[in-house]
């Protein structure tokens, strides 16, 4: 994301960024990195600025990236430029375990014109056809958490009766609105849901949870949302190493296999298959990740447990 996509709101302030931008390219890192701050002692209210600062001295190895970061978050404390993961990506162990909505949303509004190009034919993406491929027999109600622009609806379409999408971005519901597979589309922060009812027969999530991180309580939520045997299908990018979760530099979450099966057995789900695959590729690589299979157990729970799991 380069800073003239959002201006300073000052000529001279930009034009310095302008000229830090041809010295980055011509491989003068540090240079570019001082005219940035030059410009922001113009436009010191400048999110975007503090940011791209903060990209070019973690990028370069140069000091004071996590300090720029900060400048930005604290400007922008609902962080739509993502500056909490790039600062995190500096720390060793992570203080965060979720994305900011507002990041995750206008990261989504930007890209939704051109989504299913970059996935299906740039990365070679096959999420929803691994998740379909695992569904058997007939669901009267299906529920798409994260539908994007429907990629994965028009897997489910041919074996729902009613098909809804809920999705955190306004632009990826209009271009799944425009392929006419959903009965219904919602805009939803999947972070931020009510207590539902059971009523779903399907939930699917196809590359939802790399946004998320923590999947504690969307899990929970799952659980409480599907009717008794009602099957929750999703996939997460593949964590092999120590600890439940990751953020990866291209940040987004890898999940472990041991930290899904528990949570999924905690939250009440039985018949768990999980299956590792590839999901798509990524700068040249494939990237792993798990395709997971659960049912609900036909047992419903208590509203006592239903207060705890939503806590």
């Amino acid at each position: 994301m380069t800073p003239l996509q959002f201006s300073s709101g000052d000529l001279i302030a930009d034009r310095r960024a302008e000229y830090a931008e041809g010295l980055l390219a011509a491989g003068e890192a540090e240079a570019a990195a001082d005219l940035y701050a030059q410009a922001l002692e113009i436009a010191p209210g400048w999110v975007a600025g503090w940011h791209r600062l903060g990209e070019i001295r973690a990028d370069h190895g140069l000091p004071g990236a996590a300090a720029a970061f900060e400048q930005a978050l604290a400007l922008d404390p609902a962080d739509t430029m993502g500056a909490a993961l790039r600062r995190d990506l500096l720390r060793a162990h992570p203080a965060a375990d979720t994305m900011p909505a507002a990041f995750v949303e206008a990261l989504f509004d930007q890209y939704a014109a051109g989504f299913d190009h970059a996935l299906v034919d740039t990365l070679d993406y096959r999420a929803p056809q691994l998740l379909r491929a695992g569904l058997t027999g007939r669901f009267a109600r299906a529920l798409d958490l994260g539908c994007g622009t429907g990629l994965m609806g028009a897997e489910l379409r041919g074996i729902c009766d009613w098909l809804e999408g809920w999705d955190i971005s306004a632009e990826m519901l209009r271009e799944a609105e425009a392929k006419g597979l959903y009965d219904r589309l919602e805009k939803a922060d999947l972070g931020a849901l009510d207590l539902p009812a059971p009523d779903w027969d399907l939930i699917t999530a196809a590359d939802v949870f790399i946004y998320l991180g923590a999947l504690e309580r969307i899990v929970g939520w799952v659980a409480l949302a599907l009717a008794p045997g009602g099957v929750f299908a999703f996939t997460t990018e593949a964590h092999d190493g120590e600890g439940a979760m990751i953020l990866r530099e291209s940040r987004r979450y890898a999940h472990s296999e041991g930290y899904l099966r528990d949570l999924l057995a905690q939250a009440g789900f039985g018949a768990v298959q999980i299956t590792r695959a590839v999901l798509r590729r990524d700068r040249g690589e494939d990237v792993a990740g798990f395709v997971v299979l659960s049912r609900r157990n036909p047992d419903r729970m208590e509203a006592e447990e239903r207060a705890v799991i939503t806590a």
